[in-house]
């Protein structure tokens, strides 16, 4: 699924070797510079400005924040980070990599914009959120984030008591099916060519849930710009005003191939992402992750803690590196005594 960035008021880069360079300007990104700048750490935030959630009216689940626009908590968001000395800078990453350590062994790290601006850090912390992947069905990645749902805790209640169908793409879409008949008494499984044991069959005719085993050929638009339905390959229009799909998450990994950072497949082909340890270190000395990019299913309040957390380790490791500088430079020039 394709999200058009948008732009807004950047920050220019500095020339000088920062604490820490965050890639993305998501809720994780965000929240980790934002613990840096207030720990009194130079940050510098790189922001695509293509938010995984940019199609979405509000977000939810988050509280005291619920209902808010997406847009509105970044805008807030890149401000708060400003506000502490923090920089937010618009712009792609094309690559990153380690760069030589300093005389004391301490990391570097060079970032090169897609514009040819250039960055040097200490710390990378990697936000870049995912992309959700959509089945090839025509007419679908249309109604992406209004029509076409995927998670029932971000946008069940909204979608509450409509007629849904559920399309199906692996063996996680049954479960799918069970959460947002939660949320309707009409629900069609529309199975697209992928078996149902007998046992789920059985269970889905107990929850009063319709099973439809033709493939399913076009989503067709409604008079209104909405969903009207789903036309089957046997020429069957089936109306449904809302469709929920379990998209395959892909952690964005555009221009960091040189951090070398290690992956992991989710199963059933469900998702990739950035492997990651306690507060999202990675094995990759000087490199966290936080956010979507390593926890696929993570909503924003999780992220935008992870990012947290991950801002607050990688100051601490920051300080433990200056402490370390400092009294290698303390012993070394202290007299010498018999």
């Amino acid at each position: 699924m394709t999200v058009t960035a948008f732009a807004y008021a950047t920050d220019t880069l500095p020339r000088t070797t920062v604490d820490a360079v965050v890639i993305g300007g998501g809720a994780a990104g965000l929240n980790g510079a934002l613990m840096l700048a207030r720990s009194r750490r130079s940050v510098v935030v790189i922001d695509s400005g293509t938010p995984r959630n940019a199609p979405a009216e509000a977000m939810h689940g988050f509280i005291v924040l619920d209902g808010m626009p997406p847009a509105e908590l970044l805008e807030q968001g890149r401000e708060q980070v400003r506000h502490y000395g923090g920089r937010v800078v618009f712009g792609e990453v094309a690559s990153a990599e380690p760069a030589a350590p300093d005389g004391g062994g301490d990391p570097r790290f060079t970032l090169t914009l897609a514009d040819g601006r250039t960055l040097t850090a200490r710390r990378v912390l990697v936000a870049t959120g995912l992309r959700d992947v959509l089945p090839d069905v025509p007419g679908l990645a249309e109604h992406w984030g209004r029509g076409v749902v995927h998670c029932p805790y971000c946008h069940g209640w909204e979608v509450r008591d409509e007629p849904i169908g559920v399309l199906a793409i692996g063996p996680a879409s049954v479960n799918h099916a069970l959460l947002f008949r939660q949320l309707t008494d009409d629900l069609v499984y529309f199975t697209r060519g992928i078996e149902l044991d007998e046992d789920t069959r059985a269970r889905f005719a107990a929850r009063a849930i319709l099973i439809v085993d033709t493939p399913v050929q076009d989503v067709v638009k409604s008079e209104d710009g909405g969903i009207a339905g789903v036309r089957l390959t046997d020429g069957t229009f089936a109306a449904r005003r809302v469709l929920a799909v379990a998209t395959r998450m892909q952690a964005r990994t555009e221009g960091l191939d040189g951090l070398k950072l290690p992956m992991d497949d989710l199963p059933d082909n469900m998702g990739r992402h950035f492997a990651s340890g306690t507060a999202g270190a990675t094995e990759v000395p000087g490199v966290w992750v936080a956010g979507n990019a390593t926890d696929l299913t993570a909503k924003v309040g999780a992220s935008a803690a992870a990012g947290a957390l991950a801002g607050a380790h990688i100051n601490a490791d920051l300080a433990t590196a200056d402490t370390d500088a400092a009294l290698a430079a303390a012993q070394g020039g202290a007299p010498i005594t018999a």
